[in-house]
């Protein structure tokens, strides 16, 4: 087997979301193993972190769904691979993935990819199109949730038995997701930034504004919460750019004005380093009304020893151990999320702490980066050994 494997992870773009972050974590854990690293993407806010003289960027409109460019992409690409010498090319979405699937026809190299979401496809089409990501010798699931729904959706793809299915369960950096490694400086500095109360009991919502994030059924049961004599002093913070969601956000900001609710939600679009905003945060919430794939402001939340309470659907019903390391409430029933917020919100200093401590410890057992990327290195090794 070669010893100095050459990957090639193609990504639409370097943002802040998990597929992202699990290429740019997963690109550097590589180099630590002496490969050669290669991301080809269209850009994006995270390619300042990349330690360039590790890790070779390049950069193509691979974000383009346009026929055209994911053909001329396919032939850019299989030139790379051919310059590079590239191994394994590894592909994180649809559109870069068909230009992947060609150019690895061509050049004749191994074609990986991750699932990284239930793709909607409301015909034989769309669901020709999302097919792409099925069509490698190894399809990456990033839950068990994504597994099923691949087998249910899917199935019919995988009669060639050279495909492997998997469940890779993504990770995060927990060292970076460590209370202990945030300076009380910067979580200073960000409350006097955002003009946040620390005495008051402090409820964040992580997460890009998008309807299915569930940001309106938060809003709704932080007015409930509000309405109640037994709730303590407390504030809720939406924190998560609109991505050009102009007409979502004037939304949301009509729906807090109309139940009064501006002395009580800030809205924050970006925050450069998460870990401070969860460092500041008593209680975080997740209520996404469409499945998540992995459900990563779960896992971060308890990386960071903060109570996190989720939607009951899709990855967090994987990552929260149930009323120990956090809470599930029901999909979309803001009644229900009040009252667990109000449950928290009632416990007593050591029994917060306690489920901070054994949300730290799952993750850190079954969630934790350099296990994602471990198991991902072993079957690049497994699919270069079948050559």
């Amino acid at each position: 087997m070669k010893k100095n494997i050459k990957v090639l992870q193609v990504i639409p773009k370097m943002g802040y979301g998990g597929a992202e972050t699990g290429c740019y974590d997963l690109a550097h854990f590589l180099t630590e193993k002496n490969c050669k690293s290669f991301i080809i993407t269209s850009g994006g806010e995270l390619l300042k972190f990349i330690k360039r003289k590790k890790v070779k960027v390049i950069r193509l409109p691979v974000h383009s769904k346009n026929p055209i460019l994911i053909l001329l992409n396919s032939i850019i690409i299989f030139f790379i691979i051919l310059l590079y010498n590239i191994d394994i090319v590894h592909a994180r979405s649809r559109a870069p993935a068909w230009s992947c699937l060609i150019a690895t026809k061509l050049a004749r190299r191994k074609f990986v990819t991750t699932f990284h979401g239930t793709y909607k496809f409301s015909n034989k089409l769309k669901k020709f199109y999302n097919s792409v990501m099925v069509r490698s010798k190894l399809v990456i699931a990033g839950s068990n949730f994504i597994f099923s729904h691949i087998n249910e959706n899917y199935e019919d793809f995988f009669t060639n038995s050279q495909r492997k299915l998997l469940v890779v369960f993504r990770g995060i950096n927990t060292n970076y997701f460590n209370p202990q490694k945030i300076s009380s400086i910067k979580v200073d500095k960000f409350l006097k930034e955002h003009q946040i109360d620390r005495n008051k009991f402090i409820i964040l919502f992580p997460g890009r504004l998008t309807s299915w994030k569930g940001q309106k059924v938060f809003i709704e049961a932080i007015k409930l919460l509000n309405e109640k004599d037994n709730a303590q002093p407390f504030e809720a913070i939406i924190l998560g750019s609109d991505q050009g969601r102009n007409v979502y956000k004037k939304q949301l900001l009509g729906l807090v004005q109309q139940y009064r609710l501006q002395k009580v939600i800030k809205f924050i679009s970006h925050c450069e380093e998460m870990p401070v905003a969860y460092r500041i945060a008593n209680l975080v919430c997740s209520c996404s009304i469409e499945p998540e794939a992995f459900g990563r402001v779960s896992v971060e939340a308890q990386s960071m020893e903060v109570p996190i309470i989720a939607s009951d659907i899709g990855g967090s019903k994987e990552t929260i151990v149930q009323d120990k390391t956090g809470f599930l409430f029901k999909s979309g029933d803001a009644n229900i999320l009040a009252e667990k917020i109000i449950m928290v919100m009632q416990k007593d200093y050591n029994s917060l702490k306690s489920i901070g401590f054994e949300g730290r410890k799952n993750i850190l057992k079954k969630f934790d980066v350099d296990k994602m990327c471990q198991t991902t290195f072993t079957e690049y090794k497994k699919l270069i050994e079948l050559s």
